[in-house]
């Protein structure tokens, strides 16, 4: 349809055509309201006249049927694929299982295949079976009669009229399948997180410092290039960012496993212990407090989790004056000595403390860490013991 401006007002009514008039065809209507609007007709052709479909016309609506069904379909093996293809993140490289290097090309093919293939449909659709015309329009201000909103209504419905759709139900019955697997396309992932409990077995507690990745023995605490770390490397005031002591402890493979150790000193870890302390005494007294209170020092060393409970950045900057850690990402800022409890910022829960000990000399991880690392998630688990994190 094309539509010309230029500039004008509203038209007043003929005195002749009376709107109730049962005599009026839903057409006549429309051309009386586009007058009154100031709009003009100029050219009003069917795409295929009404009546006896032709062959053409039969070949058009069986394709844009086709594609609308293909869509449909297209658009639930999405969501299939979404909720039940055996996935699981891997690292890139030869090794990499087939369901998991094909699922991210299978969900884009099939969701982008969806919205083409609809796309497609509807501009045939638009091309091919609705009437051509051209209106030539008078611009107006002003509010409308009843009349004229009456007219407007019969426009709007003899603009479903001209889509032929309800002469042509094959086209109807082939728009429910991509009504339905778009739809349940665009929600899929809102309810996917929902499909598995989180809490089952504890899948997200588990990083690189779980002793069954080093044959049930206590992981070291080790530099990037896989050196183990004495008490002795670690100054007084001092951090050091560590990583698990296994095979490819330091590579992304564990990429939630960086932690943060801390020698602090004499004072600082006096009153990380009176808060641990308190902490204790509250909770064994029934008071609601951020679970799970973790005493996770060794002497004056502690180790916390580097990965921002808000949004996963690395909390990494260490003011040792104030004994506060900042995220870069949003500002958020833990305070060290009350247990890394987030003081400032969008995050809302302190960071995990990993159970440190010493063995041969060298600092270990006693068990994992007892709560999930980074980002709240729905339903985390509040507090594990070191026996459940190492099993």
């Amino acid at each position: 349809m094309t539509v010309e401006h230029i500039r004008g007002g509203h038209a007043a009514p003929a005195e002749d055509f009376y709107v109730d008039d049962p005599a009026h065809t839903r057409f006549d209507l429309v051309k009386e309201g586009l007058r009154r609007d100031g709009m003009e007709i100029v050219h009003y052709e069917p795409a295929f006249p009404p009546g006896r479909k032709g062959r053409v016309e039969k070949r058009i609506e069986r394709t844009i049927a086709f594609l609308f069904a293909l869509s449909g379909l297209l658009a639930v093996a999405f969501v299939v694929a979404y909720i039940w293809w055996p996935w699981r993140y891997e690292l890139p490289g030869p090794g990499v299982s087939l369901a998991s290097r094909y699922y991210t090309p299978i969900l884009a093919a099939t969701l982008g295949g969806s919205l083409f293939a609809m796309g497609f449909a509807l501009a045939i659709w638009g091309k091919k079976l609705l009437p051509h015309e051209v209106i030539i329009q008078d611009r107006h201000a002003g509010p409308s009669s009843p009349d004229e909103q009456k007219l407007t209504g019969a426009a709007i419905m003899n603009v479903i009229d001209d889509t032929g759709i309800k002469r042509r139900p094959i086209i109807k019955a082939a728009l429910l399948l991509p009504a339905a697997g778009l739809g349940a396309a665009a929600v899929a992932p809102l309810v996917g997180a929902l499909i598995k409990n989180p809490q089952d077995g504890h899948p997200l507690l588990k990083t690189g410092w779980s002793p069954k990745l080093n044959g049930g023995k206590p992981v070291p605490l080790t530099r990037d290039d896989g050196t183990p770390i004495r008490p002795e490397d670690v100054s007084v005031g001092g951090q050091m960012t560590v990583f698990p002591g296994i095979p490819g402890g330091a590579t992304n493979k564990y990429a939630d496993s960086p932690t943060l150790l801390i020698h602090l000193r004499q004072e600082d870890a006096d009153a990380l212990r009176a808060s641990i302390a308190e902490s204790q005494a509250k909770l064994a007294a029934g008071a609601k407090v951020q679970l799970p209170v973790v005493d996770g020092m060794w002497e004056n060393f502690v180790a916390y989790s580097k990965i921002c409970t808000h949004a996963g950045c690395p909390a990494s900057l260490y003011e040792q004056q104030t004994n506060r850690l900042l995220c870069p990402c949003h500002q958020s800022q833990f305070l060290i000595t009350e247990q890394a409890k987030p003081i400032f910022g969008p995050a809302n829960r302190k960071l995990p403390m990993l159970p440190l000990a010493v063995e041969n000399g060298f600092l270990v991880a006693r068990s994992d860490f007892l709560e999930p690392i980074g980002p709240s998630y729905w339903e985390r688990p509040v507090e594990i013991t070191e026996q459940e994190a190492n099993e």
